[in-house]
């Protein structure tokens, strides 16, 4: 057990390391010079080398990485050349839990739309309610996610008034103020993940529902729900939530272009405007944020399957 957790560890360290040398040799290829951002339209040449050598900026590029990593381990992340602002507090403390709470909302609407919608299709193979949930699913993965942001914020927001269509309130302040703004971002995150959602509950529960052990199960006389929700969901949740796992780190992108339409303070909108400012270090604290997730979901899911499946389970 100890040495699974070391390894599993070992993994984790190595992916955010091979990041972290990608993201900042990429950037530093980057077009844009912070330097001239930060000092502005009117400098002269000696203030611009003086704040070159204050950064560090004209020291071998390994030499740069490395106080860099020591201080981004450490917590100092640097200040945003724009806002002056520290970076940590701004990506972890302020776009982070909006951007996890967007997804955490998105993943729930996908979940309690995508698995009914998949069961009633398997459960109704060739008719019209399979039709109808085989439809919900192309048209969820058809509309790509900034299209039907607009869309809904078009009928929902301007046409009807029944959302609004821009701004965040954080729900840890105002819960119900919180769900209302949030209600059209986590619809146009979550759809594409209904569809995909519904096709692998349906394709998994067909499989399923052919065993033997559910055949037994119907004639011991137990009741259809239960055949179905507790013997033959049981079964479906591993490819479930497998699929889940490694789609996660779509919604992560996705939410991307859902900030940025709906004008949220997350982690996509911190992202773009850096990326729009050449704010190339608030850019890098993103990256390494976003695979920090990456690898967190990927632990989860492993522990998951344990959690699933007790034949997974080592004995201790």
């Amino acid at each position: 057990m100890l040495g699974s957790a070391a390894a599993k560890l070992g993994q984790t360290l190595l992916v955010l390391l091979i990041v972290s040398v990608a993201s900042f040799a990429f950037l530093k290829l980057a077009p844009g010079d912070p330097v001239s951002i930060m000092l502005g339209s009117d400098f002269s040449q000696g203030a611009y080398d003086q704040l070159v050598h204050d950064l560090g900026l004209d020291r071998p590029m390994a030499v740069q990485y490395w106080h860099w990593l020591a201080a981004f381990v450490k917590g100092d992340w640097g200040t945003s050349y724009i806002t002056s602002q520290d970076i940590f507090e701004l990506a972890v403390m302020q776009a982070l839990p909006v951007t996890l709470t967007l997804a955490a909302l998105s993943l729930l609407v996908a979940l309690v739309i995508g698995i009914p919608a998949g069961v009633l299709a398997a459960l109704h193979r060739n008719s019209w309610v399979d039709v109808a949930a085989t439809a919900l699913a192309i048209g969820g993965n058809a509309f790509p996610s900034f299209y039907l942001g607009i869309i809904l914020i078009w009928v929902f927001g301007v046409g009807l008034g029944w959302f609004p269509t821009l701004g965040f309130v954080a729900p840890w302040e105002d819960f119900w103020q919180g769900l209302w703004h949030l209600v059209l971002p986590a619809i146009t995150l979550g759809a594409w993940y209904v569809g995909l959602i519904a096709r692998i509950t349906r394709s998994s529960l067909l499989e399923v529902l052919g065993q033997p052990y559910i055949q037994a199960a119907r004639a011991r006389g137990e009741p259809g729900w239960r055949v179905v929700w507790v013997h033959g969901m049981r079964n479906v949740l591993m490819p479930l939530v497998t699929v889940i796992g490694l789609q996660l780190g779509g919604m992560l992108r996705g939410a991307v272009m859902t900030e940025v339409v709906f004008a949220l303070p997350g982690l996509g909108m911190m992202v773009t405007t850096a990326v729009l400012n050449r704010e190339y270090i608030v850019v890098q604290a993103g990256i390494m944020l976003t695979g920090l997730l990456f690898v967190v979901v990927n632990l989860a899911v492993d522990q998951t399957y344990q959690f699933l499946d007790p034949r997974l389970r080592r004995r201790t």
